[in-house]
């Protein structure tokens, strides 16, 4: 069976002539104005169910929670359809094209009278809601975005990973790179969404400020489309999700058999025989697991050398590939903890900034207080291609590492920079309250409360810590999920971290409400309170800043028990001539 195609039409692995950064406009491209459309349609979408669909507020909210939390499920659906049975390639491609759909039925649902419900005439007249045909055109569209959020986000960081030859230095060096300018587009593609497309919906036309990420989801799909003859597309070898399964029924089947003492000789290892996975040598964590792959019959081998029954017995291989597997949990969940004080901070930084002065130096112009984000992304977007290109040569010349740095490294920085931006925000946060309980105040804010004469530029220091933490941690986290899951699921490692990001948001809910609930009582002063100087947010900020200490802690812990499975001491891979890393590759 094939498991590579190459755009010279090559079919082995030793012959595939990896396009690299020649991919890389199509490749990039694509994601690029994949990222625009999706982010221009959904960032404004709740104004518009409330303001054109004259949806409750409760209702819309409801509408795109269940529509977020389903768009973040179904990566992992995605992913295992992709990784066992169509490929990156097509999944990409047939997702692209649902995406598309979506986009322009929803804008059609905003061009057409008879798809939205008429608008009101008077301000205070009672207005319609949508009509049954309508709303199903509606729900529809998000099904269809759906479908694309399920093939796009695991697949697209993986297939432009595919396209650099990774048993070469140029080639792993590129991969990195491609990581770190992913984030950079993606950082781009937000700032512009956030700022242009949604001032064109909510101030010109809904129908144009919807069109406009339509038409660049076409030019999404057609840049893909272009690239295809020069694209390596990595052939699924079947699902890698029956042998973990496998080893799990073979491993309990054999929990009374004893360990060999020598394992690395006498377990079952046949010659590896893939040419998409690489060889996993033999580890020592996970001990139980090996039993799957101790023979106790001489009949379990066929005269051909594979195992008779399967359920029975394991290679050492797949034994591994499981380990593999298991080994990530850890490491996924400390990058669940690190992203709870990101989303808090995002969350609060809003109201913080609306209880601020938002005038910017003299003049009349205002900040709006939901565009600081941009701050964050800026400078996420200035501080990637510095660290690509000229600090991570220096660093390799110090550390002789590929990557400057390991990505263990790179994210343990990162929830270290999480902790000293949680502190700036409660230290800025007291100073401010401390302003407008003085009564250096410049009015009272639309939500109530009582208007800080603190600039709200003081804000801009710790949504640029942010910004860097996320450059370190979410960067690093893209890289291990890629490189520590096997070739097979590479796929399915991408909907793994994109599950570590929607997590989080169910667990910061919970936070809110329990600090909610808890603080305030017996006449102390509630933490989250409507008015901010009311409440005290500093501490709340302070607690999460505890929570990120903590999370470090464990991520270190976890950190030094991990063991890469690139390697049977659990470091990473060192670098070596392109000829021997072939050779080491397939062996």
């Amino acid at each position: 069976m094939e498991q590579l195609e190459g755009g010279e039409n090559n079919t082995t692995p030793e012959s595939i002539k990896y396009p690299g950064w020649k991919a890389m406009p199509y490749v990039i491209g694509n994601e690029t104005f994949e990222k625009l459309g999706t982010m221009g349609t959904m960032t404004n979408q709740l104004v518009y169910l409330t303001s054109v669909f004259h949806m409750k507020s409760v209702t819309a909210a409801t509408m795109m929670n269940i529509f977020s939390g389903t768009s973040s499920l179904a990566p992992l659906l995605g992913a295992f359809i992709s990784d066992n049975f169509i490929g990156r390639y097509t999944t990409l491609g047939f997702a692209s094209v649902a995406s598309l759909l979506g986009m322009i039925l929803l804008t059609l649902t905003a061009a057409i009278p008879k798809l939205h419900p008429h608008p009101c005439k008077e301000k205070y007249q009672q207005c319609h809601g949508p009509t049954l045909p309508q709303l199903s055109v509606l729900i529809s569209a998000f099904f269809l975005l759906t479908i694309g959020a399920g093939g796009i986000r695991p697949c697209n960081l993986a297939f432009g990973a595919d396209q650099f030859d990774p048993r070469t230095e140029s080639g792993r060096r590129g991969i990195d790179s491609f990581f770190n300018w992913y984030y950079c587009t993606f950082t781009c593609a937000v700032m512009v969404s956030s700022t242009v497309i949604v001032y064109v919906q909510t101030d010109i036309s809904w129908a144009l400020g919807l069109a406009i990420p339509a038409v660049l989801m076409l030019l999404s799909c057609i840049t893909f489309f272009i690239g295809t003859k020069l694209y390596v597309k990595v052939k699924p070898e079947g699902s890698p999700f029956t042998g973990f399964a496998q080893v799990l029924v073979a491993a309990f089947k054999k929990r009374q058999v004893e360990i060999p003492e020598l394992p690395d000789k006498e377990l079952f290892d046949p010659p590896h025989q893939s040419s998409l996975v690489t060889k996993n040598h033999h580890t020592n964590q996970f001990k139980f697991l090996d039993k799957a792959a101790v023979v106790t019959l001489k009949d379990e081998i066929k005269s051909n050398g594979q195992a008779a029954d399967p359920w029975r017995l394991c290679t050492v291989q797949q034994v591994e590939v499981v380990k593999c597997v298991i080994r990530m949990i850890p490491i996924w969940s400390t990058c669940v903890l690190f992203y709870i004080p990101l989303i808090q901070h995002s969350t609060f930084t809003v109201y913080q900034a609306l209880q601020m002065d938002l005038k910017l130096g003299k003049r009349d112009f205002q900040i709006p207080a939901g565009s600081f984000v941009v701050f964050n992304m800026l400078t996420l977007t200035i501080w990637i291609p510095i660290y690509d290109r000229v600090i991570v040569p220096q660093l390799r010349k110090i550390t002789n590492h590929k990557g400057g740095i390991t990505m263990l490294q790179r994210m343990g920085i990162g929830i270290g920079i999480s902790i000293l931006g949680m502190v700036v925000s409660a230290l800025v946060e007291r100073r401010r309250r401390e302003i407008a309980l003085h009564k250096h105040t410049l009015g009272i804010a639309s939500g109530g409360g009582a208007i800080s004469s603190m600039s709200s530029l003081w804000l801009v220091p710790q949504l640029a810590l942010f910004g860097l933490c996320e450059a370190f941690n979410m960067i690093g986290q893209t890289e291990f999920f890629y490189h520590q899951f096997p070739e097979n699921m590479r796929s399915v490692g991408m909907a793994v971290f994109s599950l570590a990001q929607a997590v989080p948001n169910y667990a910061s809910g919970a936070l809110v409400s329990i600090v909610h609930k808890v603080t305030g009582q017996n006449g102390s002063k509630n933490w989250l309170a409507q008015d901010l100087n009311e409440a005290r947010l500093d501490l709340f900020y302070a607690m999460t800043a505890g929570i990120a200490a903590l999370n470090l802690i464990y991520f270190i812990v976890c950190a030094k028990w991990y063991q890469l499975n690139s390697t049977p001491n659990g470091t990473e891979p060192e670098v070596v001539s392109e000829g021997e890393e072939e050779k080491a590759l397939y062996q």
